[in-house]
C-alpha cells in the first residue's frame, strides 16, 4: 500500500523584536539651564542635554564641546531670522527656483544665472522686468526674493497698489518719511505688476519716494508688462520721469517674450489635477 507522505509545517520565523528607543539624555543641571535662559541661548539649550551626554561617551575635548554648541546657537538663530525674514516680506505665493523652468523662460541661461548669485544685490542694483503677461515675470521676482532671504537678507513685496495704499495709510497720521524709511531699511525691494491698472498721483508719488530713497543704497525689482521707458504713459509725467531715471541709472533691464505660459499650461491641461470620471478609480 502506498503511503502520502506529509509535508512538515512550515517553520515560522519570529518577528524580529523592536529595537528599543535611545534612552534620554539626562538634563542639563539647573544651575546651567537657568544661565542660558539669562544668557538667551533657546538653541544651545535645546541641544546640549544630547551634546554633553555625546560628549562624556566619547571624550570629547572641552573646546570641541563649546563650538559645537555654539554652531547649534548659530543656526538656530539663521533659521528663526529666515523665518521672520519670510513672514516679514509677505511674498506672494512661495514660488521658489524649485519651481522654476530656466528652458521654458525667453531669459538667456547666463542672465538668469547671474541673477540667481545676487552679486548685484550687494551692489545697491536695480533690475527691471518687462514683458507680455504670462512670460514668468513675477516668478522670477519672487524666486529671487526667496533665495536673498535664504542667503540672511531682508526683502519688501509690494504690487504698485499695495504701495500706494500703504504709504496713504501713513498719509493720515503723517508718518511717510518714517514709512519709506522702513522699507529701505530692506536690502531689496520688490514692486510688481506695475501697469496693469491705471495709476494716478498717489501712485506715481509713491513709486518716486520708494525709488528715490533706494537710490544706489538698496535693490529694487519692478515687473511689468511695459518697458520702463513707458511708465509716463500711465502715471503723471514729471514723476514717473523722474523715478524711472534714478531706477534705471544702476539697472539690469531684462525683457521677456513669447505667449502667455500660464495659458499654455492651461490649454494642454497641466494647470490643473484631472478629475475623476464617474466609474473611475482614483489614480493610485
Amino acid at each position: 500500500m502506498n503511503t502520502t507522505a506529509v509535508a512538515d509545517p512550515p517553520e515560522v520565523v519570529p518577528a524580529p523584536s523592536p529595537v528599543p528607543p535611545s534612552p534620554a539624555p539626562p538634563p542639563i543641571p539647573i544651575e546651567l539651564e537657568a544661565v542660558l535662559k539669562r544668557m538667551r541661548f533657546p538653541y544651545l539649550r535645546r541641544a546640549a542635554p544630547e551634546v554633553l551626554a555625546t560628549a562624556r561617551s566619547q571624550r570629547w575635548d572641552p573646546a570641541e564641546v563649546v563650538r559645537i554648541l555654539l554652531e547649534e546657537e548659530i543656526k538656530g538663530r539663521d533659521e528663526a531670522t529666515r523665518r521672520n525674514h519670510r513672514q516679514q516680506a509677505q511674498l506672494p505665493s512661495g514660488k521658489t527656483f524649485d519651481s522654476w523652468r530656466e528652458a521654458d523662460s525667453s531669459i538667456p541661461a547666463p542672465t538668469q544665472q547671474a541673477l540667481m548669485t545676487l552679486e548685484w544685490i550687494g551692489r545697491a542694483e536695480n533690475l527691471a522686468v518687462a514683458g507680455p503677461s504670462g512670460t514668468g515675470k513675477s516668478h522670477l521676482a519672487e524666486a529671487l526674493a526667496n533665495k536673498a532671504i535664504d542667503e540672511g537678507l531682508k526683502v519688501s513685496w509690494f504690487t504698485l497698489e499695495s504701495l500706494t495704499a500703504h504709504l496713504g495709510r501713513a498719509t493720515v497720521d503723517n508718518t511717510v518719511s518714517k514709512a519709506v524709511a522702513k522699507i529701505t531699511r530692506c536690502d531689496l525691494i520688490i514692486i510688481d505688476d506695475i501697469g496693469m491698472l491705471p495709476s494716478g498721483q498717489a501712485a506715481a508719488e509713491a513709486f518716486y519716494r520708494v525709488i528715490d530713497a533706494a537710490y544706489e543704497r538698496r535693490s529694487v525689482i519692478v515687473t511689468s508688462n511695459l518697458h520702463p521707458s513707458g511708465f509716463d504713459s500711465i502715471m503723471p509725467k514729471t514723476l514717473a520721469t523722474a523715478a524711472v531715471d534714478r531706477l534705471l541709472h544702476h539697472a539690469h533691464i531684462v525683457l521677456t517674450e513669447g505667449s502667455s505660459l500660464r495659458l499654455t499650461q492651461a490649454t494642454t491641461g497641466q494647470g490643473v489635477v484631472p478629475l475623476n470620471q464617474p466609474g473611475q478609480s482614483a489614480s493610485p
